[in-house]
This record gives C-alpha cells, structure tokens and sequence, in this order.
C-alpha cells in the first residue's frame, strides 16, 4: 500500500475516544477533591456524587446516553469541549487564550535583513502548506508514556484552512474544505498597524523567495509612506469577543470592509512586520512582545487574533509565531514551526485593506500592563539527571510546580495540565490534574523538619508514581473532565433539570484552573508561553531539555495573590531541594536497594 493511501487510511482504523466508567469517574472525582475543599463542602459533595450515581439515577440515565452518542459520532466530546473551552469563552483571545511560540532572536542589520527573513519563512510556509494539501505529512506517533501508537493528524490540517469568527454569544470555527473552488492563495501582511494582500500563486505558479521579497519591499514602502494616519483595525480583534463581534457587525456594512475581511479570514495565514519594540530584548520582553504586541502603542495593533497562524518578524529580531488555539494543540504548532526553522537555517501585494471613511474608537488594550511574565531557565539540570532518577520528567516537574505552589500559598489548588488524546478519532485533551492527595503529602514532608529523608524520598516516589498513573489514564481516555464535561452537556441537551453535582460549589472549585500548566518541548531553541486562564492564577508553560529547563510563568498584576518573580523563585528552590533530597538519598542507599527500601510494597508502574 503506498504511503499516501495509509495517510488517508489512517484515521478510519484510530478507534472512537472510549467512555469511561460512571462508577470510576466519580470515584477518582471524589479521591481528587477532597483535599481540595474544605471538610464541610465535601461532606455536601460525597452525599451529592452518592445521589448522583445511583441506580435509576440522573447519572445511570445521562451514561446511557453518553454511551449512544459515542455509537452515533467520530469523537462523541469533540463538539462540547470545543464549544467549553474556546467558542463559549467571551474573554479576549490575547493573554488570555493565544499561546505564542517565540523564535530565537535574530540579528538583523536593518529593515530589509528582516524582509529576506520573512520571505524566506513564507517560503517555507508555502512548501508545509504544500504536503498538507497534499495529505503526504506523515503520521506522527506517541512518545513518552505507552509510545509508539500512531496519532490523529486532524489538526494539522486545520493549520493554515481555518479561522475563529467572533460571534455575541458564541464564537464558530470556519472550517474551509476543498470545493469546486480553489482555495485562497494569499497571505495577509500587517504593517505599520494596515493589512496587505500578497498574492502567493500566480498563473499556477508559486511565487520563489526572490518574488516574495520583491513584494514584501514594495508593502513595506507603501506602509511607510501612507499620507495619512490611519486607524488600528488589528486593535478590534484584541477585545472581548462579544465586543469584537459587535464592532465587526458594523464594519460589514461597508461593502469594502466587507470584502477586506473575507480576504483577511479567508487567507492562509498572516505575516506581521513588527517595528522595533524599543526595550531591552530579554527572553521576558520578548514573550510579552509576541502575547500582546505592546499594546497599542507598539505593535499590539499590527495582529489579528482571529487567524490560527500569524508569524511576527520584527526589524529588531524578535520573530515568533501567535496561534489562535481553537483549531489545534501545542505539539502541531511546535512540529510546524520547527520544520519551518531548521528548512530555513539550511538554506503580488495588491492593495491596502478596508475602507476608512468611517472614524472608529478602540477600547484600551489594559491586558499589556496587566500581565506580569518571568521566562527562567533554570540551569541545575534538566531532563536528563531526572531520568537517571527512573523518574518520568514531566511527572517531577509537575510535582515540583505543586511544591512551588505550597510553598507561595500554603495550600494546593486545582491544576490544568493538558494531556494529548490523539491515540483517538478527532483526539484533542484531557485533563491531567496534578493536585493529588500524593503531592499534597510529599510538599507537606518536605516543609516538616521532623520527617526522615527515607520518608520524604518514599513520599516523591508515590508523588510521581501517582502523576504518571493519571497521565496513562488521560491519554488513554480515562480521565474525568471531558466525562463530567459530556454528562453535563448532555443534561443540557435533553433539557433535564441541571444535576446537583454540577451546581455544586466543590464542582466549581475543581474547574477554576488557578494553576494553568503545559509541557511544550522542542527540538529547536525556542519557547512557548501563555498567560493565566483566571484572575487569581498562574500560567505555567515549560520545556524540558537535557540539562535545562525553561519555564515561562504569568500572572497578572492586578491580582493581590499571585507574583511571577515569587512563584518563580520558590519554583527555583523546590527543584533544587528535590535535586538534593534525590542525592543525598543515592548516597545512602545502594543504588539496587534504593527503591526496596524506601517503598517497601508500594507497587511502582
């Protein structure tokens, strides 16, 4: 069988994302709570999940008809999740839902070093684009916990074909397919805060690097030497999502307008030209440059958010990539991006877009100086001393993340890392949630003087022991979330009055996310980052590398709770007394006999 045939093939043969067990979902609902809330709400929540599960109950009944669903459709969580996740969420889309993946810096002698750079990406671009329509990528496969399944290679193909339209209560994920006409071949390029059309195919033939600098010195030119100062239309994507939906209802009534954004959400994707940011260009401000731009008196209106893939290239060498995240996960940004770099390191404008016959006033972008970002590469070790530890490195980061929290709070609080359910037709998430009753003890041993190192040693083992069993059960699709989520949205659907479990406050505690956490590693040297998904949280994105770490934490200012400098701090210390615990323990025990003799008969997976 050729390869092309298997490509198609392969979807058909992934099996349908399975339904977990009523009866284990609430248990490990139930097991993951309890330390989370007080003794009082949990009492409430116990006789609430006991009424819930019993039998000719709302939860035997809302399972039944989980169960059709799944007979009846590819992924039977899909649609929900998209809808809970993003199309629901009327926040605005910077900060507060983008990741953005920032490039290393480049050096550029001046505006035209940076022009050769960006058509050299488009080119790029051009030819990733190329074997997607070609449907000649080939299958990625899992890695890390049960490697080697093969995956559901659905979002790539949403990468450059799609675009997030704001809506007054929802927004939609256009979705465009291959019809009898041929799809858009432009990209959109923002300059000095206005929106170009470049024409990449022309008479059937794609335009060479050469062509596409030709075009994007012509753009620059013009940019430049507007006569006159026009309005930030990027700006208007920035805000919330009802607002945005709004604004861009009256935009539509001018047919100009109209036919600019039908070019602009109908590209394959945009290419930004960023002047130079004037600040000192730390990994920091070069991740505040990406989420936001600076705001409107920077770059913050030379965006638009609504577009899954805008490629920044600024004169003064901070370039990266900003995702709109409805269409696809981290991992298909970060394999996208760095066939783009290591290609790239080997070797038509039409017209300014939009009418402005109308004046437009923009509300204050006041995410920019809200969003406190510390990017810390921690430099102790990396992935590879955790390794020699026989422990898995996401799992120790993630407990170290919960021992950073404890130690800036006194408490643990429900966390967010995302698990990857590929191995499933139309796979997206799951929740890993890092907050277990193990953690809570080992971070609690740590911090009591009286306890041995024996004890505390045993107490990291059952910690990541229990991560790592989580994690087997999210991407194999054993996790509570989208279970929960399904059941919910399904009493929703029948027009069943809401069950008390998810009215519950305990329910609402377990998805406040103030912790918001995401493994991206990568192969080239660059970073993901992304702000807090609630007021009072933390964003938590790292990338594990052999003897490194990079961790990029945001908060936001104007919470009293959170810091990033403080959680970054304590983050540093728990990983180093995590080092030493592991230390001083091989220094005590023989190596065959560490793990006898600190467990005992606590099985290992």
């Amino acid at each position: 069988m050729c390869f092309l045939v298997k490509v198609y093939i392969y979807l058909y043969v992934l099996p349908k994302l399975p339904v977990p067990a009523l009866e284990q979902t609430l248990d490990m609902y139930l097991k993951g709570m309890e330390h989370l809330a007080t003794p009082e709400q949990f009492r409430k929540t116990r006789e609430i999940v006991e009424k819930f599960r019993a039998p000719g109950g709302q939860g035997e009944l809302l399972q039944k008809k989980l169960l059709e669903r799944r007979d009846k459709t590819d992924n039977w969580v899909y649609d929900y999740w998209l809808e809970d996740m993003y199309l629901n969420n009327r926040l605005a889309l910077p900060v507060n839902s983008s990741p953005v993946m920032v490039f290393p810096k480049q050096t550029f002698r001046d505006r035209s070093d940076s022009l050769r750079f960006a058509a050299r990406l488009i080119s790029e671009v051009l030819e990733y684009k190329a074997q997607l329509d070609g449907r000649t990528l080939p299958v990625d496969y899992a890695r890390g916990q049960l490697a080697g399944t093969p995956l559901c290679m659905e979002q790539y193909y949403r990468l450059f074909t799609s675009y997030r339209l704001p809506g007054l209560k929802k927004d939609t994920l256009v979705a465009q397919k291959s019809s009898v006409m041929p799809e858009p071949e432009h990209i959109i390029v923002a300059c000095k805060n206005q929106f170009f059309m470049l024409d990449v195919l022309i008479n059937f033939r794609r335009l060479n690097e050469s062509d596409l600098l030709a075009q994007l010195e012509k753009i620059a030119k013009m940019a430049e030497n507007l006569d006159e100062h026009l309005p930030s239309i990027g700006l208007l994507t920035s805000d919330g999502r009802t607002e945005w939906a709004e604004a861009r209802a009256l935009l539509i009534k001018d047919s100009t307008n109209r036919d600019s954004l039908d070019m602009i959400e109908r590209c394959i994707c945009l290419v930004c030209l960023d002047d130079a940011s004037g600040v000192e260009l730390t990994d920091t401000n070069r991740a505040l440059q990406m989420l936001h731009g600076g705001g409107r008196e920077s770059n913050g209106g030379n965006r638009w958010y609504d577009k899954p893939m805008q490629f920044v290239v600024g004169v003064d060498g901070v370039c990266g990539v900003v995702c709109e995240h409805s269409p696809f996960e981290g991992i298909v940004l970060v394999q996208c991006t760095e066939f783009l770099l290591k290609r790239m390191y080997l070797r038509k404008c039409r017209r300014n877009l939009f009418s402005h016959s109308k004046p437009l006033i923009f509300a204050p972008f006041r995410l920019v100086g809200n969003l406190d970002m510390d990017v810390f590469k921690f430099k102790t070790y990396g992935k590879d001393f955790i390794k020699s530890q026989k422990m898995s490195p996401d799992a120790f980061i993630q407990v170290a993340l919960q021992f950073a929290f404890y130690r800036c709070h006194g408490r643990l609080a429900s966390t967010y890392e995302s698990a990857s359910i590929r191995r499933f037709r139309e796979g997206r998430v799951d929740n890993i949630r890092s907050a277990t009753a193990e953690a809570l003890a080992f971070v609690k041993s740590m911090t009591d003087g009286k306890i041995s190192d024996a004890e505390k040693m045993k107490k990291l083992w059952e910690a990541v022991d229990a991560q790592t069993n989580y994690t087997i059960l999210a991407i194999t699709g054993q996790a509570i979330d989208n279970h929960l989520l399904g059941l919910r949205e399904l009493a929703r659907e029948l027009k069943l009055e809401k069950p008390d479990i998810f009215v519950d406050e305990t329910y609402r505690i377990s998805n406040r996310f103030i912790l918001s956490t995401s493994q991206v590693p990568t192969t080239v040297d660059m970073f993901c980052c992304y702000g807090p998904v609630v007021p009072n949280g933390y964003g938590a994105c790292y990338n594990p590398q052999a003897d490194h770490v990079i961790f990029c934490v945001s908060s936001f200012r104007e919470s009293t709770e959170t810091c990033s400098a403080m959680f970054v701090n304590a983050l540093e210390e728990s990983l180093v007394e995590m080092r030493d615990l592991c230390c001083k323990w091989n220094a005590a025990v023989k190596p065959a006999e560490q793990k006898k003799s600190a467990v005992g008969p606590v099985k290992r997976k």
